[in-house]
């Protein structure tokens, strides 16, 4: 199993990266610019303290041993703690020089002063005037000059060292600071790289994720894999989004369910509206033809509401086919005809090329119903309803137009209103529009065009699928 990481310890990583290159880079320019100061700057103080040295020591000693041997009143007695102090001079010189020239000359001054030392405590003890000319001569003078010649000589090997040093420095700081280039620039890539591959892991599958939120957004609730990815948010996003989608495609399967049997409910219960009310009236008017001795009327009537109610059952389907419709909204007209013949006309202007379209049953039937009811019923004149069906960008009209009393604007306003929002209107046309919506989608169902006093339109908009398409 890959290992999983946070985007907060990518990004720890990616800081302390940067920070050990950084450090490092530091590091090693401070280390190399402590190492060649140090050096140079002791070298620089064995050039100035042996200079400074050199320049009084012979001159000095000289002058106070030559007053001292003739005893003069300018005499400070021997010059033993100068010669003491260069010892002390030439032990520090040793302990700080490391080259092997200088350090044999600074050894030998070492040793002539100390043998310096020797010949001054002798000319001290010895009494004849003479005896101590010469040895001033002879001795003193000579080792001063031996102790200046090989600081001399200390001194040359050191300033040599120190030029070869300055020359090491110039040539050995191009070199590394060549090296810290390329180590910054080779540091600067693996960064590169890491903030890359970081911000790939990171944008990538969140891009997947954006394409799948757009999928579901187009209706694709199928339960898929989590995006791969090793940043753990990531994960526990992508994971908790198939969740997600899981309990919503289950959700709206239920929905679906219940939508369904909502619909089913609702269709029983406007049948269940029509038969009786339909029934009471219809047989009213056949008691009404027998006793009015028109038993062939009362004979169509009784066949009419036989065709009408066994298209109301429709072997049990919810969704016929167009043809059946007519015949079972011809069946109510023709009796509706023979109760209200004073009052209403009616024709039917039906494709039959659109025949073998499928819709839900019951979708005709309550339009001309409130047609009647509601718009011829309420004229002082005989009205027509109109009911026809066309083929229009792949999808049915079906139009029942009444030329009744219309409706104001503002209670076509309502209606309309009422109707988007899937409010009770009016029974028949509320559960047609939510019937027709749920079995084709939201873009298709009823719309109303009125204008008081000349009539009504109702068209119900449902796409062409054929009964041959239904069947496979």
């Amino acid at each position: 199993m890959k290992k999983v990481y946070s985007i907060k310890g990518r990004l720890r990583h990616l800081v302390a990266a940067i920070s050990i290159v950084l450090a490092v880079l530091l590091v090693s320019v401070l280390l190399m610019l402590g190492s060649y100061s140090s050096h140079y700057a002791r070298l620089l103080h064995n050039v100035t303290t042996a200079s400074e040295f050199n320049r009084e020591f012979k001159d000095t000693i000289d002058q106070r041993m030559y007053y001292y041997v003739i005893e003069s009143q300018y005499s400070q007695g021997l010059p033993i703690e100068e010669v003491r102090a260069a010892q002390s001079l030439a032990k520090a010189l040793i302990d700080t020089t490391f080259q092997k020239n200088s350090r044999q000359a600074i050894t030998s001054v070492l040793d002539l002063c100390e043998n310096l030392e020797g010949k001054i405590y002798q000319i001290e003890e010895t009494s004849d005037y003479d005896q101590r000319l010469t040895q001033l001569e002879n001795n003193i003078y000579v080792l001063t000059s031996l102790v200046e010649e090989y600081m001399y000589t200390y001194l040359y090997y050191e300033a040599a060292e120190l030029n070869a040093v300055q020359q090491v420095v110039t040539r050995q700081a191009g070199v590394e600071i060549a090296l810290i280039i390329l180590a910054a620039a080779l540091a600067i890539v693996f960064l590169l790289r890491y903030s890359i591959r970081l911000s790939r892991s990171i944008t990538v599958p969140l891009e997947e994720l954006c394409r799948r939120a757009q999928r579901v957004d187009a209706g694709d609730l199928t339960v898929q894999e989590p995006v791969p990815s090793k940043i753990r948010e990531i994960r526990t996003l992508s994971e908790g989004m198939e969740q997600m989608i899981g309990r919503l495609d289950d959700q709206m399967r239920e929905i679906r369910r219940r939508q369904e049997s909502l619909r089913r409910t609702e269709l029983a219960l406007l049948q269940a509206q029509i038969n009786p009310h339909f029934l009471y009236n219809t047989m009213d008017t056949i008691i009404w033809l027998i006793e009015a001795d028109k038993q062939q009327e009362a004979v169509e009537m009784v066949s009419n509401l036989s065709s009408f109610f066994r298209h109301s059952l429709s072997k049990g389907e919810d969704v016929i086919t167009l043809a059946e419709e007519e015949r079972h909204v011809r069946s109510y007209l023709q009796i509706q005809h023979a109760r209200y013949q004073d009052i209403m006309e009616y024709t039917l202007d039906i494709d039959p090329g659109l025949h073998d379209a499928m819709l839900p049953k019951l979708t005709l039937q309550p339009l001309v119903e409130n047609a009647l009811y509601h718009g011829i019923k309420l004229k002082r004149a005989k009205g027509t309803i109109r009911i026809t069906a066309a083929l229009e960008d792949g999808c049915v009209l079906l139009q029942v137009e009444d030329n009744g009393v219309g409706m104001t604007p503002q209670r076509l306003a309502q209606l309309r209103d009422a109707m988007e929002h899937d409010e009770r209107v009016g029974f028949g046309l509320s559960a047609v529009n939510q019937r027709l919506r749920l079995q084709f989608g939201p873009e298709y169902g009823l719309s109303i065009d009125s204008e008081e006093g000349l009539g009504t339109v109702v068209t119900a908009r449902i796409p062409y699928v054929r009964k041959e398409a239904v069947s496979r």
